[in-house]
């Protein structure tokens, strides 16, 4: 019976060793998220690259890295199907394990990154993508950290993240759209409505973009032009009640 409660006694004694270490190690990539944004606005108050100082780190043993990072591709699947099912808070806890094996992943870095514009923890998502884009040039973190930006109302910086997006994607109308759209926001009219009408001549069909376009030449003082760009959302759209009150509104100038 000694036996039996001493053995019972070790195991829980173990369980509870693995579980604090867990929790401790889970704790500390929360920490590290946080602290994130907060060096990333101490950098740009003090106008500092965001590139940090890398410590060299001793060569894993191949056979343990190999198994980590299975580990490490099975929560990111896991991560993929929760996020599926709209199951945010799961995900954030997947991907944090994930980071705990890995915390130099870029895909776990972008894929929680992806999950905090969702769900609309915008400092954080910013925070991250900066990071990230210290370590890899990729043009999806320029134009979801443009993204981040435009959210908090951070315009300049937003504008300055979609140009990065577009001058690597310049075929890209979409991309085109969303500086034009932030430049908007920033009250650059004249460099919106140059990259809105580019983007139209793609998406000749998108009236929201039209819209938009019209809207600029408005604040422009360009009647004219803005008429046009009216007139092209009543062809696609004749029964707009709201664009035909535009026409006559600016028919009557």
């Amino acid at each position: 019976m000694i036996y039996i409660l001493v053995l019972f006694g070790s195991f829980f004694g173990i369980c509870v060793i693995l579980g604090v270490r867990v929790a401790l190690k889970n704790r500390n990539v929360r920490k590290f998220v946080r602290g994130v944004t907060v060096r990333s606005q101490k950098a740009q108050e003090r106008g500092l690259s965001m590139r940090e100082t890398r410590i060299e780190k001793p060569t894993k043993n191949p056979r343990v890295s190999a198994i980590e990072m299975q580990k490490v591709r099975t929560l990111l699947r896991e991560a993929e199907k929760s996020t599926a099912r709209r199951k945010h808070d799961e995900t954030e806890k997947l991907l944090i394990q994930a980071l705990t094996l890995s915390p130099d992943s870029t895909e776990a870095r972008a894929e929680l990154a992806k999950l905090y514009l969702t769900m609309e923890r915008d400092a954080k998502a910013e925070a991250l993508y900066r990071e990230l884009l210290c370590d890899a040039d990729d043009v999806s973190f320029h134009a979801n950290l443009g993204l981040a930006c435009f959210k908090q109302g951070k315009y300049e910086f937003a504008c300055v993240s979609y140009q990065e997006a577009l001058n690597r994607d310049p075929k890209s109308p979409e991309r085109a759209v969303a500086l034009g759209r932030c430049c908007m926001a920033a009250k650059r009219f004249s460099e919106a409505a140059q990259l809105l009408e580019k983007a139209s001549e793609r998406l000749a069909r998108d009236t929201e973009l039209l819209h938009m376009l019209g809207e600029c030449y408005e604040h422009l003082g360009d009647l004219k032009s803005a008429e046009d760009a009216y007139h092209r959302v009543h062809r696609l759209q004749p029964y707009d009640e709201k664009v035909k009150e535009k026409l006559m509104a600016l028919a009557s100038v």
